[in-house]
């Protein structure tokens, strides 16, 4: 399942992480040859990837991410009011999170992730629901649930490209502007990569 990216920050040892529109954060780490990503070293390259699209296994697992916020409660419902249109297939818009509790009874939830989610829900349990993806709730006899909402938090001013280095920094220029992008102990580029033996920063 796809998701576009809203922008990146960095983890706590310096790697390079894309933050999704479904909440979710990747890293997107390039350590040739087996992860070629020469792109993210540079901020033109991080700023030209805002808005494309990358692949999102949490979403396929419906795995809620953290740091959403918490939206409005749906009334508890039975098998006789639960909406006819949460019966049938029906999509989250983006950037909106759902979680059913089935409060008692059984309910049945499916969604068309990859592969397919078909869950038989029992009292007490809980499933987060993806946006975007279509997806229905069947009541197994009687039964009482109710949904929750949560939304991604918007990024201040639409979107982050957090980036530690001025924009034209990637853009030639002095060499002694360069000076504070590598290790002062093994000359190593600071790009999240590994240091030099026997540098102890890396």
């Amino acid at each position: 399942m796809e998701r576009a990216i809203t922008g990146f920050d960095r983890d706590d040892v310096g790697d390079w992480v894309a933050q999704l529109a479904c909440g979710h954060r990747q890293h997107v780490r390039h350590r040739p040859p087996f992860q070629q990503r020469p792109w993210v070293t540079s901020p033109g390259g991080r700023r030209s990837r805002v808005g494309a699209p990358l692949e999102c296994r949490l979403c396929e697992r419906a795995e809620l991410p953290e740091g959403l916020v918490a939206g409005r409660r749906s009334p508890s419902w039975d098998e006789a009011t639960l909406p006819a249109a949460l019966r049938r297939d029906h999509r989250l818009a983006e950037g909106t999170w759902a979680v059913v509790t089935v409060e008692s009874g059984r309910a049945r939830l499916t969604a068309r992730t990859d592969p397919p989610l078909d869950r038989a829900l029992e009292t007490g349990d809980t499933q987060p629901v993806p946006p975007a993806v279509c997806h229905q709730v069947t009541p197994v006899g009687a039964v009482r649930l109710h949904l929750e909402f949560f939304a991604v938090p918007a990024a201040p001013n639409g979107e982050i490209v957090a980036d530690e280095m001025p924009d034209d920094a990637d853009e030639g220029g002095d060499p002694a502007c360069w000076a504070g992008l590598l290790c002062p102990d093994c000359g190593a580029v600071l790009d999240g990569g590994p240091h030099r033996p026997p540098c102890t920063d890396g």
